[in-house]
């Protein structure tokens, strides 16, 4: 089984409150699972999957069937053990999120790699091919550098809320929501300079200028360029992201390590810079960056 380049998600057009929803799937299945909506789906998933992986299940009540699958796809997350959160959304009581998802039907399962969407399936399928397709979905994040647990849910099944968000990035988190990269990005960028030791501040501003340089790009039409074009530094630098956003960090790092060997002057800084980005994205505690930074240092000296 592949995966597909996940696609951007935009939250712009969420407006007013959805209606209550109807009875959802069973907590007995899912124990490491939310119900999310319109108004939480920022918090809970999208910035959730820049934790852990989160595996977003669309269902709807017009759809009985839709509703038990989501029960297997649950009983699938809690045999992860906390390596992913099992997010339901009612498609009816939410229709910003599953337009976002260009949902074709239910029930339709999605994953969230670091801010982006992973297509995994789209109907019910067995018990043993939903594993099957979570534990590819969970190597794609460790490969991705993502590796972080969910809490575990208590005695009542809820899932142990995360820590309360860091009102500094409110702004940026808003902006982010509503599709505003640019000024996400100008808000990390100044709490970058007021804290420039701030490990997770750098992370969050590399993460989302990624996002950026990355969310309409077509992957076949990058790497045709890319390989038409090998003097074009803007295309080799395209596709360097695009490996880091699929999950091909090698790739990307072997990319920009062969450029910075063949580059001068500016050039070699820029492409140096974004590797370095590259690296924040990924992990400074990821084996491939240690290896990637001897490779860096060999370039250059």
């Amino acid at each position: 089984m592949t995966f597909s380049r996940p696609g951007a998600i935009d939250l712009s057009a969420l407006a007013s409150p959805p209606p209550s929803p109807a009875a959802g799937p069973s907590g007995a299945a899912g124990g490491y699972a939310v119900d999310v909506t319109e108004q939480n789906f920022q918090t809970v998933a999208l910035e959730a999957s820049m934790q852990h992986v989160v595996v977003l299940a669309l269902w709807s009540p017009r759809a009985p069937q839709s509703r038990d699958f989501v029960d297997v796809v649950g009983r699938a997350v809690d045999g992860l053990e906390g390596r992913a959160l099992l997010a339901r959304v009612d498609a009816d009581a939410n229709p910003a999120i599953a337009q976002a998802l260009q949902a074709q039907g239910v029930p339709l399962v999605v994953g969230l790699v670091k801010g982006q969407p992973v297509p995994l399936f789209q109907g019910a399928v067995e018990e043993a091919e939903v594993r099957q397709y979570l534990d590819q979905l969970v190597a794609v994040a460790v490969q991705n550098g993502l590796s972080g647990r969910v809490a575990a849910p208590d005695a009542a099944g809820d899932v142990e809320a995360e820590p309360a968000e860091d009102p500094r990035f409110a702004a940026a988190d808003t902006a982010f929501a509503a599709g505003d990269t640019t000024t996400a990005i100008a808000e990390y960028e100044r709490l970058k300079a007021q804290h420039p030791g701030d490990a997770e501040v750098a992370e969050r501003l590399a993460g989302v200028k990624l996002f950026d340089r990355t969310k309409d790009a077509d992957l076949q039409a990058a790497r045709a360029a890319a390989a038409d074009r090998p003097d074009d530094l803007d295309a080799q630098l395209l596709v360097a992201d695009l490996d880091v956003s699929g999950g091909h960090v090698e790739d990307a790092f072997a990319r920009l390590v062969a450029l910075v060997r063949q580059a001068q002057g500016d050039d070699r800084d820029r492409i140096r810079e974004r590797l370095l980005e590259l690296f924040v994205v990924v992990g400074s505690n990821d084996p491939r960056v240690a290896d990637a930074r001897r490779a860096l240092a060999s370039a250059l000296f």
